[in-house]
């Protein structure tokens, strides 16, 4: 194994002698991958193979949070489809090995972005990134769950009515500080419900630029990443989430609130939505109430993590940061509510 030191919370013995057992012998590289909130993640290369390994965090968690073996389940659904995901290798359930269960993908080669003004592209780089990332979101949502073995991935129907429930339920648990403009989004939401078309696809939970890997030198996706929060739900969760980036400053989580869009070459909003309409199966229209649900939504997780870093076992560095703009996140959201009459439909 390399003596190159790594932040884990694991064994590598214990690993090294599992990929020996599995794979016969080899020498193992291991490196954590910084920058996320949730799953540790570690880059691990042994012999010819190279590999992520994604697993749950040590210590207590909250009930159904951090359900590596729903992306590893996901991941195998979706290799043979035209969805760009890594090739999942193998799943381990046995929390002895590592103290929590983990799986291992394939190690995929590409850039992943996330700064969202994309800083060193050329304007038509930027363009060409932006729409790739609607094209492979339409693609992801015209696959039908029931034909890749997901028909039992969640509940179908009244999705938005579950998910407000859930997450007004995780934030009514959390011992943190109330935040009056996320209690005030939390009461507005199940009041202007829109009525539930029957649409179901799978729905990734956490679509965003971050998330995505693209080619080295093309403006193409080679890998949805992060699955964690993938469920069976609505077209309309994924894009209002996506959406969350033009109505989030660099400040908030690498928003482009604010940036000379024009100048940089990257699509409005508005410009973003209709190239993924343009790709996607026949979907209801964006309105406020989705971008407000996913305002609300990222805001009672950062809200878990900033309760995460009380505890001790948050993932990042510097999760007691991030957990601060839960606040930020529930301020947009209510933007976005007084000024609902003035939004644009789409298609």
């Amino acid at each position: 194994m390399s003596k190159a030191q790594v932040n884990r919370d694991f064994d590598p013995a214990a690993l090294e002698a599992f990929l020996v057992e599995r794979f016969g012998r080899g020498e193992m590289r291991l490196e954590r991958i910084g920058g996320g909130q949730s799953n540790p993640t570690y880059f691990v290369d042994f012999g010819a193979q190279h590999m992520v390994l994604r697993k749950k965090p040590a210590g207590p968690i909250l009930r159904g949070a951090h359900a590596i073996e729903r992306e590893f389940r996901v991941l195998q659904a979706l290799a043979p489809t035209s969805v760009p995901v890594p090739r999942p290798v193998l799943f381990h359930e046995d929390d002895a090995l590592l103290g929590t269960p983990f799986y291992l993908m394939e190690r995929l080669e590409g850039r992943v972005f996330h700064d969202c003004s994309l800083p060193g592209l050329s304007r038509d780089e930027r363009r060409g990134i932006y729409l790739a990332m609607a094209e492979a979101m339409a693609t992801l949502h015209a696959v039908r769950p029931d034909e890749v073995g997901l028909g039992d991935y969640g509940r179908p129907g009244n999705y938005f009515e579950r998910q407000i429930g859930r997450w007004t339920k995780q934030l009514r648990e959390s011992p943190s500080e109330r935040i009056p403009a996320l209690e005030t989004v939390a009461d507005w939401l199940p009041r202007h419900l829109p009525a539930d078309d029957g649409r179901v696809a799978i729905a990734h939970g956490d679509f965003r630029l971050g998330n995505l890997l693209f080619h080295p030198q093309r403006p193409e996706v080679i890998g949805i990443l992060d699955w964690e929060l993938s469920t069976l739900g609505h077209p309309l969760a994924d894009l209002g989430f996506c959406s969350m980036t033009w109505h989030s400053a660099p400040d908030e989580y690498g928003g482009i609130l604010g940036l000379d869009l024009e100048a940089l070459g990257i699509p409005s909003q508005h410009d973003f939505l209709d190239h993924y309409y343009d790709h996607a199966m026949p979907t209801a229209a964006l309105e406020p109430f989705h971008l407000v649900f996913s305002l609300f939504r990222f805001a009672v997780i950062f809200v878990g993590i900033a309760d995460r870093a009380r505890a001790g076992n948050a993932t990042a560095a510097d999760a007691a940061d991030v957990g601060k703009l839960a606040g930020r996140f529930a301020v947009r959201a209510t933007e976005i509510i007084e000024g609902a009459r003035h939004w644009p439909r789409h298609p």
